[in-house]
């Protein structure tokens, strides 16, 4: 069997989380079968080196105007001239004119739950189309994967067509989110990045569901209620964002507090969290939450929400927090910054919770469901 899979944005140089996910079923495949022959489409980019040719794996990758081009119009044509049997489409969308079985990885459907996008154009325009598209899509699709028990559900309630073909498939953790690192490896990257020797660590971006805003305003309020405070290291963010909402929340004395390295390469990212104190994720809808267990793996300690998949996620190896109340987050924050049992605990716990997530595991129950659809 020819299977084309499709993951456009992988050789990008600042990777999101759809696109990790399609890289490590991609390298956990090449390392499971030598059987069926792959095609792996995307667009050309610097990072070359994501993704590497083996004897049955081949890299096509091709330019387009734009991402609508690549996907709806380029995108066909390479199937039937790869001759391709089946197409998996790793992140949300795939081209209509699709006339071989379709399998669809369908992480969420945020962008059909709420219509007031307050992203940045980008981001905005991408839900646009998945909001006019994926209802298409799913009616097109041999089988769909989602990536949690809570995803399923929204799914299905929203799209009742998709009864009866909707599976979860659960994300994994890479190996190189361990807490094996030299204590020299976390010092060179403290040194490289100009983190204290303590702080929280927060993946703040301007996406609304991530909840940077309530997460300021929680740790303002630690800073000012409690005198064991660390700073807060935001990765990917800039740093005027947080002086205008300090500048609003009048306290702007406390932007010192405040810690931007910019962006970190996907695969320093490990040393961040083990050089991290203790773990933010309080986000108002994930539809997975990978970087949890990323955390946990490190032996960092989490604190996520108490909502969507994060408790599915987590299990008991978090402090679960509403995210609409950063009352509670300021409490959490607190409670383990000065309870060293607590951070010992969770340690333990994350490990053990995020060693039952694993890619190799994805991958065999991926390899069955192309099976299933030859």
């Amino acid at each position: 069997m020819r299977i084309g899979i499709e993951a456009q944005r992988i050789f990008r140089p600042k990777k999101h989380g759809m696109d990790v996910v399609a890289i490590e079923l991609i390298k956990n495949l090449q390392q499971l079968d030598y059987k069926n022959e792959y095609v792996i489409f995307s667009r050309k980019g610097v990072d070359d080196n994501t993704i590497v040719e083996t004897s049955n794996f081949t890299l096509d990758k091709f330019s387009a105007l734009t991402y609508v081009d690549w996907e709806q119009f380029q995108l066909p044509g390479k199937l039937k001239s790869r001759k391709i049997d089946l197409l998996h489409c790793t992140a949300n969308t795939a081209p209509l004119k699709c006339s071989i079985p379709l399998l669809l990885t369908l992480h969420d459907i945020i962008y059909l739950e709420n219509v007031d996008f307050k992203g940045t154009a980008y981001q905005n325009l991408g839900n646009l189309y998945r909001r006019w598209l994926v209802p298409k899509i799913v009616n097109k699709a041999s089988l769909i994967l989602t990536v949690s028990e809570f995803e399923k559900q929204n799914i299905l309630e929203r799209l009742p067509s998709t009864e009866g073909k909707v599976q979860v498939l659960y994300n994994g953790v890479s190996p190189q989110f361990n807490n094996n690192y030299s204590q020299k490896q976390v010092e060179e990257l403290r040194t490289e990045f100009n983190l204290p020797a303590q702080f929280v660590m927060f993946l703040g971006n301007t996406a609304p569901k991530k909840n940077t805003l309530n997460v300021i305003k929680a740790y303002v309020d630690l800073c000012l209620k409690h005198e064991n405070k660390i700073p807060l290291v935001l990765l990917d963010y800039k740093k005027e964002l947080v002086i205008r909402i300090l500048e609003e929340l009048k306290q702007p004395g406390l932007i010192d507090m405040f810690i931007f390295p910019g962006y970190v390469p996907h695969h320093k990212i490990p040393l961040v969290y083990n050089a991290a104190t203790l773990f933010l994720y309080p986000s108002l809808r994930e539809s997975f939450g990978l970087p949890i267990l990323e955390a946990m793996a490190c032996g960092t300690p989490v604190i996520t929400s108490s909502t969507s998949s994060m408790p599915e996620i987590a299990g008991d190896a978090a402090l679960l927090v509403d995210p609409y109340k950063p009352a509670e987050l300021t409490a959490a924050m607190h409670k383990s910054l000065t309870n060293n049992n607590l951070l010992a605990d969770l340690k333990e716990r994350g490990l053990k919770r995020a060693s039952c997530f694993t890619w190799k595991a994805s991958a065999e129950k991926l390899l069955q469901i192309y099976e299933s659809l030859r």
